[in-house]
């Protein structure tokens, strides 16, 4: 799952012991996983700051707890920390599959929604400029959805809602019912059509 490199394990080690706290840990998790928002995370983990889910691993002078809903966005992430000249470095985090949707069979109705439209949905909308987001579930069976960017005060938009976003979302997510679009349309300044 996670690969943390030797020099960064180096690097851990080397500052969990500058902390004044026995115990200390890392802990990583992303936040917005599976969405173009996703951020990988690497945070201190004072004893009792652990969940009970999360997954642990032993390391040479540190232990690591990984948030148990951002295990499987983590695949093939690696932990690196590179040196520099000047004596310092860069820890960097690269997990390439953080802003991927993964659907399981018990993945919620917003995971099956981003994950379309992530997917299916905004790869076309990027052709315009434009990108549409999940801003809630309504009464269980309602998506209210925010578009952004070229279709944010389109003509078009409920053109581009109705025979596009929604057909999709409702042929391929059966518990919905209805989509709703909860954007500023008065904003055109960035629209696609005026």
């Amino acid at each position: 799952m996670i690969t943390i490199t030797e020099s960064a394990q180096d690097y851990l080690s080397e500052l969990l012991k500058k902390q004044d706290c026995e115990g200390i840990a890392i802990r990583i998790f992303i936040i917005d996983a599976g969405t173009p928002r996703a951020e990988t995370c690497i945070s201190f983990c004072r004893p009792g700051e652990e969940k009970s889910d999360d997954e642990v691993k032993e390391y040479k002078g540190f232990r690591a707890f990984t948030e148990k809903q951002s295990i499987p966005f983590l695949e093939d992430a690696v932990v690196d920390f590179a040196k520099d000249d000047l004596g310092g470095g860069q820890l960097t985090i690269k997990a390439p599959n953080s802003r991927l949707p993964k659907l399981t069979d018990d993945s919620s109705l917003a995971d099956r929604i981003n994950y379309v439209l992530y997917n299916d949905v905004n790869p076309a909308l990027a052709a315009h400029g434009g990108n549409v987001t999940l801003e809630e579930i309504f009464r269980d069976t309602i998506a209210v959805l925010r578009f952004g960017g070229g279709c944010q005060g389109c003509g078009m938009v409920d053109v581009t809602l109705k025979d596009g976003v929604e057909k999709t979302l409702l042929e391929t997510i059966p518990e919905l019912t209805e989509v709703r679009d909860v954007t500023d349309h008065s904003q055109k300044e960035n629209a696609y059509y005026q």
